[in-house]
């Protein structure tokens, strides 16, 4: 007797249409972007409360023509020039523009491979610059950014173009989220004169930083802020500003290689230590006000998320402030 052996269907039944699959496209790499994501469109957004107003420039900040003035029109648009040389008052209106152009600067010299906190400092800079090109992708915003270390093979900052659009965003952070090469130094300074050549409109400048070592950019972040609104983020960590009892140890400079040893046994070297690190945080807080730039201090030991949002609440303390002042 021949027994028939008949292969168990897989498919649907009889008369129902099977739907597609849905192919997982996520990869591991992604999983970073998507937490950052979740991070600012949950977390931040909601602290913030959706008002990104004095996080981010508004719109129509390109000045028009004169026009003499009237009844109802904001004292603070006066245009005291011309209004000496005509003798009546005018205001100078501002052209509507409703795109933002953002740039973000962010280091990636190999000083920012450092982290003692919750991350690394490269790993901090990503998640702040992220979050600046999160709040500002709405609306058709264009977002650009700068590497301060070139691509492979490569000999000057890498460059992102500004456009608009998620999945621009997405190559930006994916561009920024490649850690720092060992030994490579940054060029901070070219960084910021490849965006001055190269936005052409008003808008936001965001350099993100450890802003270790000499101010050699500093004449260029000052052409930067005759320009745009600056914010400059400084990112560091626990252990750049105070030192540990934990003895004998060696410390390497990442960017030159250079070791030493130091006792972290001894009280004045540990005061003498953290005296040379709160100076070099004043004159970094001198230097960038001088520029005309904001300053955004995060560390990988704190919740960067809540010092962006105790920045915007004295930023907008501070723009309040001036708004009474001008009236």
């Amino acid at each position: 007797m021949t027994r028939r052996i008949f292969a168990k269907r897989s498919g649907p039944p009889t008369g129902v249409e099977e739907l597609p699959r849905v192919r997982r496209t996520t990869s591991p790499s992604q999983v970073p972007t998507d937490r950052l994501r979740l991070t600012v469109l949950r977390r931040l957004d909601g602290l913030l409360a959706g008002d990104h107003a004095e996080l981010l420039p508004g719109h129509g900040t390109e000045r028009g023509e004169a026009r003499p003035y009237v009844a109802g029109d904001d004292p603070r648009h006066i245009d005291w020039a011309v209004t000496a040389r005509t003798n009546v008052p005018h205001v100078r209106d501002t052209i509507a523009d409703h795109e933002l152009e953002m740039w973000l600067v962010v280091d990636s010299s190999s000083s920012l491979a450092f982290g003692t906190g919750r991350a690394t400092k490269h790993e901090l800079a990503w998640s702040a610059a992220g979050a600046f090109a999160l709040l500002a992708s709405d609306g058709g915003n264009r977002i650009g950014a700068v590497r301060t270390t070139p691509k492979d093979g490569g000999t000057r900052p890498e460059i992102v173009p500004a456009r608009s659009g998620t999945n621009h965003i997405g190559a930006v952070l994916a561009t920024l989220r490649r850690p720092p090469a060992d030994g490579e130094e940054g060029d901070l300074r070219g960084a910021l004169d490849m965006v001055t050549r190269t936005a052409r409109r008003r808008g936001m400048v965001v350099v993100v930083s450890d802003f270790l070592g000499p101010a050699t950019w500093e004449r260029q972040l000052r052409a930067l802020s005759h320009r745009h609104d600056v914010i400059a983020v400084e990112v560091g960590d626990a252990r750049e500003v105070d030192l540990p009892d934990v003895g004998l140890i060696s410390v390497v400079d990442p960017e030159t290689g250079r070791r030493r040893l130091i006792d972290t046994s001894k009280a004045k070297v540990r005061k003498r230590y953290g005296e040379l690190a709160d100076e070099r945080r004043r004159d970094l807080a001198s230097v960038l006000a001088s520029c005309g730039a904001d300053h955004l201090a995060l560390r990988t030991d704190r919740d960067w998320v809540l010092d962006l949002v105790e920045f915007v609440a004295n930023r907008r303390t501070r723009l309040l402030a001036l708004g009474d002042r001008h009236r």
